[in-house]
């Protein structure tokens, strides 16, 4: 058991170290914090902006025609098969981009058809995700949902490990503006044990969360 533990923390440190490693040195600003974030029920469903990802499962609703919708999943591909259409890419489109999409291409067979994809189960693509390392009870990834703040990615993980520094963890985000890697400081022990609500933040597709070890 003891082996195992300890095998537990190795494996939580050099994931958290590669991370850091893979980042270019110098390209984020470091020790800023995130304002706190209101609370925001869980609408549990993507944003309005939301791109569709391999695996993402799909409701395809024909006006009047509901034997030429379905329920289908994204292939690994990223492509699906419906009636009458065959390898249609839906990967990297929103859900009303797909709908176009699929109007455009019924077109051929009936008159002004009315289309709607709904996302059932979702997934994103790697650009949606937010990812969590290091010492946290299950690192993963997680699929990002619209107003997703640092107490739910914490939650879906399971929590910190018994090892971690919660308060001395970071949060990597791209900024599209300057082009560079920015650096928060995150306080997820505050959050967790002492329910400290002033440091739950925000957080955005891309996000990663990168937790350390306590050195004692």
């Amino acid at each position: 058991m003891a082996f195992g533990a300890a095998l537990k923390r190795l494996v939580a440190m050099l994931a958290a170290a590669m991370m850091l490693a893979a980042m270019p040195a110098g390209a984020y600003a470091k020790d800023k914090e995130l304002p706190s974030a209101p609370f925001v029920p869980d609408g549990g469903a993507p944003g309005e902006d939301y791109t569709i990802g391999p695996l993402d499962a799909l409701t395809v609703f024909v006006w009047r025609n509901p034997e030429l919708g379905a329920q289908v999943q994204v292939r690994p591909d990223g492509r699906i098969t419906l009636p009458l259409i065959n390898d249609m890419v839906a990967v990297g489109k929103t859900p009303a981009k797909l709908s176009d999409d699929i109007r455009d291409a019924l077109s051929t067979y009936i008159t002004d058809p009315i289309v709607s994809v709904i996302v059932n189960n979702f997934s994103g693509t790697f650009a949606q995700q937010i990812r969590i390392v290091g010492a946290a009870e299950k690192p993963a990834t997680v699929s990002y949902r619209s107003d997703m703040t640092l107490l739910d990615a914490m939650i879906a993980v399971g929590g910190l490990s018994q090892y971690a520094a919660g308060n001395r963890a970071k949060l990597i985000r791209y900024d599209p503006v300057t082009k560079q890697q920015q650096e928060y400081r995150l306080r997820i022990d505050s959050l967790l044990k002492r329910g400290d609500i002033k440091a739950n933040v925000k957080l955005q597709p891309g996000d990663v969360i990168i937790i350390p070890e306590s050195v004692f």
